[in-house]
């Protein structure tokens, strides 16, 4: 049954040829793909050159195949099971059969960069990304159509919940549950293309593309010979210039205006030779840059340039340049193998793209390409060409400017997500550098005059295509007009950070689009590489977090605030231990949780990827408000915020409640047709800006970046408390940067630490850290930049008020690293008696032992720079020179200062170990008595006293007297005085005594006293000795 084809569908296309302008036809159901014909009929009516060519690209498969046999055996077997229309057939097959076909799959749709199709086609919705969608539709001329066929699809709010091919990258251990929120966003933008229609696979219009409704035909604006404006301005500037050369050969090649005023600027700064031109040329993609330059390049070897030098992050980059060299020669008739010849690259990782080009028609002439970093080969050039180098860091780009003529090109957006850094910063620079040049006082010829170009009017198509418009707006492609100017700058502490609800950030309202845009414009404005890709990882990643660092909030005034600060953060961890076990079993890593696996791979450690953490993605901070310190107040606040310091905890565990899953289905769209199927933006949305008092943090251990190492970068992450674990030793190949992992851990009562170790739980893989960082200085990292080397290193190079680590010298001994002669040898240096080469052997190992905290010598940092040059990187005095900037003499007076350092200290530690090994004697040790003198001499006193006491108490005694008393009678006394009545001379008188008494007195005196008495008593026996006698 025939159907007549709705006249709005036909009118849109016809008006597209008519315009130059693209149309988008998205069509749901499973017989989509017969409707191709019918558009690819009533567009081929509509134009009227030959029949438009057309690009289908898929996933994996065809429905039926692109080869002759292979679809007629498809075919037959479809008919045979009744799933193809025998009516349907024909005109498909006719269709495929009849060439002008392009079948491409996504994964190879590289390939089709610079090509130019009248009709796409994409299939396989689930396998599209934002990438793909982009650089196929670019692909379309104007006037040409793009189809998406939609299958297997009850309705289109089914697109909600559609499972795409790349959330399984998004999918951990942890987070498996990815979100469908960019195709939701998705679905809402096609209601507001105008160039764009919703249909069934019977062609009709579904309610989403109501405003179709209203399309009427639009008169074509052309003059009597069928050109348009533009096209007539054109054509006047190709007359203007017919008889200049080399200008009038090379613009007939142009194909817009603005094109051609660009390569007219280029060719008077060659013709110039003044050589002290800097050009930038800048446009979105599609403008012809590339061919601009590629004529320019031709215009300067017809002006005698010998040595031209082009540069871009990779040759194939450069395909259009050499392509369009080769036409410029073409139109100056240069002859190929005769004038010049084309060599291509033998390295397979260029696919033989162009790296030179020789020409020999006039004298020898060279264009040659160079990589971005040898900038060394710049010394005899005279024009510097750099093709994207928005996608070339800032510092290497700077590094190849000089005194020669430069012009540069970059995508200031578009799908290559080339960011705007090099606008932003550079050319800003070069401006400035050029007004005061003229401005200035000295001779206007001695600087630098700088001139900008934008190519606004695309090749591919007119200027004003609703599609561009369109996809800008949903890719966030053009985001150069949305970095508003920032009111006012506030404080850094009166800044809060807030969380942003991705469910309304994705919503597609007015005001969440608009605060959408202005973040992605601050993604692009601070990173030099942005893409697509990272809209639907930011909407769809289960673990990614958006959080925005504003100022004081005005309630008052109904607008969004200025954003200063984006941070992105990605959840990470809580892997299996089962899991990391066969992960490095395998020796193969899943994708996502970069940095437990990472930590894993280098520690060869099974507990670490168990722990939780965050990952920051990317901080953008306004260009406005660079260097404020608002980047360092986000991180700060983020890893408060994740401890747990801002969120009351009384009010967490009230709140303590599993969120319901957000629902993905529109109101309007339950049990309706498709035809009856209602898509607008949701209602009932939580806030857009949630504070993080009002939200729970996650419980996590640590907070880690990944990022390109550069000592600024690295400087800043340092300074927040973060430190490395792993550093790539191979340099990425556009950047020339090696690949940094830096982590910090996070106050936690989940694991238990000893010792007060400021890195918690990761000293000791910090210390490995370090000790492979320093064996490396000398291989992968040799050319590395001294003062970024010390930073990662960060030595402790004072001394003075602390003593060497026990720990770290525990075991040290002088003969384990050096011998007798090394000391001989050093010592003679040190003297002044040697050459510095005699002790060379020995540096590297005095380094390591320093660097690892076993020579506790304090150093300046010159003096630990030099050593770390000589003795880890193994760098000859010249180069250290340069490095440094001193002079010769300079370096070696603080190499001579560390080493006359180094040998005291060893041959202290020497003298040391020595005398420890000579016999000594036996010390006696004198020890205190354990009685004081006074008090033995107070003792001995009392002693005497006791004695003295006694004695005289035994003198003073009756019974001890009486001893002495004479016991005889009267009678014998007055006898003895008798005796001649005189007394002697002597005066002594003899009485005889009563011996009965004495004995018994004697006998009584012996039981009562002791040994002392005894000697009495022989007194006693001797006086009655004498009385006997």
């Amino acid at each position: 049954m025939r159907k007549k084809v709705d006249e709005r569908i036909r009118t849109l296309i016809e008006n597209g040829v008519k315009n130059r302008h693209r149309s988008m036809f998205v069509v749901v159901g499973d017989k989509s793909r017969d409707q191709i014909v019918n558009l690819h009929y009533i567009l081929s009516k509509a134009v009227i050159k030959s029949r438009p060519t057309v690009l289908w690209c898929y996933r994996d498969k065809l429905e039926l195949s692109s080869h002759k046999k292979k679809r007629g055996k498809q075919i037959k077997k479809l008919m045979q099971r009744g799933l193809l229309d025998p009516e349907k057939v024909d005109p498909f097959s006719l269709f495929v059969e009849s060439g002008g076909l392009t079948y491409c799959l996504y994964k190879d749709s590289e390939r089709i960069l610079g090509n130019t199709f009248g009709m796409c086609i994409l299939q396989d919705f689930e396998a599209l990304t934002p990438n793909l969608l982009a650089r196929t539709i670019e692909t379309v001329e104007g006037g040409g159509l793009i189809v998406l066929l939609l299958r297997n699809l009850s309705s289109l709010t089914s697109l909600y919940t559609m499972v795409m091919d790349v959330h399984e990258r998004f999918r951990t251990e942890s987070h498996s549950e990815a979100a469908g929120r960019f195709n939701e966003r998705f679905l809402l933008s096609l209601s507001s293309c105008k160039s764009c229609v919703v249909m069934d696979d019977e062609l009709n219009v579904l309610p989403i593309s109501s405003h179709i409704r209203s399309i009427t035909p639009v008169p074509a604006k052309e003059d009597s010979e069928g050109l348009s404006e533009a096209e007539r301005d054109l054509k006047d500037l190709k007359e203007q210039l017919i008889d200049d050369f080399p200008v009038g050969p090379l613009i007939r090649k142009c194909c817009t205006l603005d094109q051609g005023k660009a390569v007219t600027t280029f060719l008077d700064a060659i013709l110039d030779k003044a050589l002290r031109n800097t050009i930038a040329l800048l446009a979105s993609r599609g403008r012809g840059k590339s061919a601009a330059l590629g004529l320019a390049i031709a215009g300067a070897i017809a002006a005698g340039y010998s040595n031209i030098f082009v540069t871009a992050p990779s040759p194939e980059n450069l395909k259009t340049l050499f392509e369009f060299v080769c036409k410029g020669f073409d139109s100056l008739e240069y002859k190929e193998h005769i004038d010049y010849d084309v060599v291509r690259s033998a390295s397979p990782e260029f696919k033989k793209a162009i790296v030179r080009i020789n020409i020999y028609r006039q004298h020898r002439q060279t264009i040659q390409y160079i990589q971005p970093h040898e900038h060394e080969k710049l010394s005899q050039v005279e024009l510097l060409v750099v093709d994207e180098a928005a996608a070339i860091p800032l510092p290497v780009v700077k590094s190849l400017l000089g005194p020669y003529l430069v012009f540069l090109s970059s995508t200031v957006n578009g799908y290559e997500g080339t960011g705007r850094s090099l606008s932003l910063k550079l050319l800003q620079q070069l401006e400035e550098q050029s007004h005061a040049t003229v401005n200035g006082a000295e001779a206007a010829h001695s600087g630098r005059l700088f001139k900008k170009i934008e190519l606004a009017e695309s090749i591919r198509y007119a200027s004003g295509d609703p599609i561009e418009s369109w996809l800008n707006a949903l890719l966030c492609l053009d985001v150069a007009n949305y970095v508003p100017s920032i009111t006012r700058l506030p404080s850094p502490s009166e800044c809060d950070l807030y969380y942003v609800n991705r469910d309304t950030l994705f919503s597609y309202h007015k005001d969440s689009e608009l605060f959408l845009q202005r973040m992605m414009a601050l993604y692009v404005a601070s990173h030099y590489k942005n893409s697509p890709n990272d809209l639907q990882l930011m909407a769809d990643a289960p673990a990614h977090h958006l959080f925005v660092l504003l100022g004081p909030v005005d309630q008052s005034r109904n607008q969004l605030p200025d954003i200063l600060c984006v941070l992105q953060v990605c959840l990470e961890g809580q892997i299996s231990r089962k899991s990391v076990i066969k992960s490095l079993s395998d020796g193969h890593q899943p994708s996502g949780d970069q940095i437990p696996w990472k930590f894993s791979e280098q520690f060869q450690d099974t507990v670490f990827p168990s722990l939780s953490g965050a990952r920051i993605v990317r901080i953008a901070t306004h260009p406005s408000a660079m260097r404020l310190g608002y980047g360092s107040t986000a991180v700060d606040l983020l890893s408060r915020y994740f401890e747990g310091q801002l969120t009351n905890i009384s009010e967490a565990e009230i709140e303590n409640m599993e969120e319901e899953p957000p629902v993905r289905v529109t109101e309007a769209a339950q049990k309706a047709s498709l035809l009856e199927e209602n898509i607008k933006p949701k209602a009932n949305l939580p806030p857009l800006l949630v504070h993080l008092r009002e939200r729970q943090p996650e419980k996590l251990h640590y907070i880690g970046v990944s990022f390109g190492l550069t000592l600024d970068l690295f400087r800043f992450w340092r300074k927040h408390k973060f430190v490395p674990f792993y550093i790539g030793q191979i340099p990425n190949t556009v950047t020339g940067e090696h690949t940094c992992m830096v982590l910090k851990p996070l106050k936690n009562d989940d694991i238990d630490v000893t010792g007060s170790d400021q890195w918690g739980f990761f000293s000791p893989f910090y210390r490995d850290f370090k000790q492979r960082f320093a064996r490396l200085l000398s291989y992968g990292f040799r050319n590395m930049e001294y003062k970024l080397a010390m930073s990662i290193l960060d030595p402790k190079i004072n001394f003075n008020d602390e003593g060497i680590n026990p720990s770290n010298s525990e075991g040290f001994s002088l003969n384990q690293i050096l011998s007798p002669h090394d000391m001989k040898r050093l010592e003679a240096y040190t003297n002044n008696l040697a050459d510095y080469h005699m002790i060379l052997d020995t540096v590297p190992i005095l380094s390591h032992t320093y660097f690892q905290e076993k020579l506790p010598v304090s150093l300046s940092y010159a003096q630990a720079s030099v050593l770390l040059c000589v003795g880890l990187q193994h760098h000859d005095i010249s180069y250290v020179e340069g490095q440094i900037k001193l002079e010769r003499q300079q370096i070696l007076s603080l190499f001579i200062k560390v080493m006359k350092k180094f040998y005291k200290h060893l041959h202290a530690n020497a003298a040391k170990e020595i005398d420890s090994a000579l016999p000594r004697l036996k010390e006696v040790v004198l020890e205190p008595h354990s009685v004081s003198v006074d008090e033995d001499l107070n003792e001995a006193a009392k002693k005497v006293e006791d004695e003295m006491k006694t004695k005289a108490e035994g003198f003073l005694n009756p019974e001890f007297l009486q001893q002495y008393a004479i016991v005889g009678r009267e009678s014998d006394f007055e006898s003895a005085l008798q005796n001649g009545g005189k007394i002697a001379s002597g005066g002594v008188i003899s009485v005889k005594s009563s011996g009965e008494k004495m004995e018994k007195h004697k006998k009584h005196k012996e039981n009562q006293e002791s040994g002392k008495k005894r000697s009495r008593n022989n007194l006693g026996s001797k006086s009655d000795k004498k009385r006997k006698s």
